[in-house]
């Protein structure tokens, strides 16, 4: 019985602090190795073009992490990346990249206006509009989650008002 109540417990608390979600996400997921491999890589590599590929297969790979600090590094690669890309699509893999690491980092806003600028580029890109509608599935359920907390805090203080006014 205390099994099943922890059970439920940890679930309520994964839907609020939306654990469950960010690690449940239809996008996959990279390990170390690979990532480790692509360091490894960039390393390595000698000419500038074959650094600027790294980069990007790197940058990938890193925002596809479990890790929270791997997306980070993975975010600061992108962003100093998009800056000076005039390759159109380049620049829609970068904006990509870029929305899919703020995504998993919990940043809903930025990552929906990287998309944004993404559809801008490639509007049919079947793979941004997926992570499109993620984004604002997302944001839409954390407004609800806002909502619910506000309305049982409301609650809450009103119980404990009436209890005030009983005695």
């Amino acid at each position: 019985m205390d099994a099943a109540i922890g059970k439920v417990f940890d679930s309520v608390s994964d839907f609020f602090s939306g654990a469950a979600s960010a690690s449940a996400d239809e996008f996959p997921l990279c390990d170390s190795d690979i990532i480790s491999g692509c360091e490894k890589e960039l390393a390595e590599a000698q000419d500038e073009g074959r650094k600027k590929e790294c980069i990007m297969r790197l940058s990938w790979a890193l925002v596809h992490s479990k890790m929270p600090g791997d997306i980070q590094r993975g975010i600061a690669m992108l962003e100093a990346l998009v800056v000076n890309d005039t390759s159109a699509m380049k620049l829609r893999e970068k904006l990509y990249l870029l929305a899919l690491g703020y995504y998993r980092s919990g940043d809903f806003s930025r990552s929906r206006d990287c998309i944004e600028r993404c559809l801008e580029v490639e509007p049919e890109w079947g793979q941004a509009q997926t992570l499109k509608k993620a984004i604002e599935d997302r944001i839409v359920k954390d407004g609800v989650i806002g909502v619910g907390i506000a309305v049982t805090a409301v609650g809450l203080v009103a119980g404990i008002a009436a209890a005030f006014i009983r005695s």
